[in-house]
């Protein structure tokens, strides 16, 4: 058997036996992979706080043939304000869904758990909307699938001016002549205009170092919800875990 030492994400776990878990690691360079922990139910196991949903840390892999087992880890973090807050908690577990769909084993995930990392951390440590978290998060892991809107101009007649509108079908900004031929294009106000670019560009640290008012995190809301069902084909809502 081989062994290795990763960092990751447990965005999922499952009971085996009496004592056992199995749980799923989204790691940089391994991408997402099902790892088996032997005991780690038990109340003083080694293992036991490491392999909690959520929980981020360093982890001593053996592999297999076909599978992964974890012989110890040391934790990093736990997002403990997660844990103690139903609507954080929500919020946190409904983002995980989508980055279990949108991963796979063997992928380099680096982007995508730097993105997801840097979510949690704004929704555990951070008084910010959810919804505006949630949705910069959408967005930006838009662009690290390749689905980045257009943001430089009009999607369809290139112009930088009176840009009021964001297209589903084509793929990013619209004037507001251009947006007249679009029934699909959702009106945005200035600000929020301005946030899809921040969203786009900024440093993966700062991607939520904004503000919007509520009517705004509303518009980027809509925006990204819609262009995230569009493009990964799946509707994605958000539900109550009890």
């Amino acid at each position: 058997m081989k062994q290795l030492k990763v960092s990751g994400v447990i965005i999922a776990e499952n009971n085996m036996g009496d004592y056992d878990k199995m749980v799923t690691l989204l790691t940089p360079n391994l991408g997402k992979i099902s790892c088996s922990a032997r005991g780690a139910r038990r109340s003083k196991s080694l293992l036991l706080s490491g392999t909690q949903f959520l929980c981020f840390g360093d982890y001593q892999l053996f592999k297999g043939s076909d599978t992964y087992k974890i012989n110890s880890c040391e934790t990093i973090e736990m997002f403990y304000n997660i844990r103690t807050d139903l609507d954080k908690l929500t919020y946190a577990s409904y983002i995980t869904k989508i980055i279990n769909d949108v991963t796979t084993e063997n992928q380099n995930s680096y982007n995508t758990l730097k993105l997801f990392l840097n979510t949690l951390y704004a929704i555990s440590e951070t008084d910010k909307s959810l919804d505006m978290i949630t949705s910069v998060f959408k967005l930006r892991l838009l662009k690290i699938l390749g689905f980045a809107p257009n943001i430089k101009n009009c999607v369809c007649c290139k112009t930088e001016e009176n840009i009021t509108h964001f297209s589903i079908k084509d793929n990013g900004f619209k004037c507001v002549n251009c947006a007249k031929q679009d029934t699909g294009a959702i009106e945005m106000k200035e600000p929020t205009k301005n946030a899809i670019k921040y969203i786009m560009i900024a440093d993966p640290k700062k991607i939520f170092g904004f503000t919007l008012s509520n009517e705004c995190i509303k518009e980027l809301e809509l925006i990204s919800n819609i262009y995230l069902n569009e493009k990964l084909e799946k509707e994605y809502k958000l539900e109550k875990l009890f």
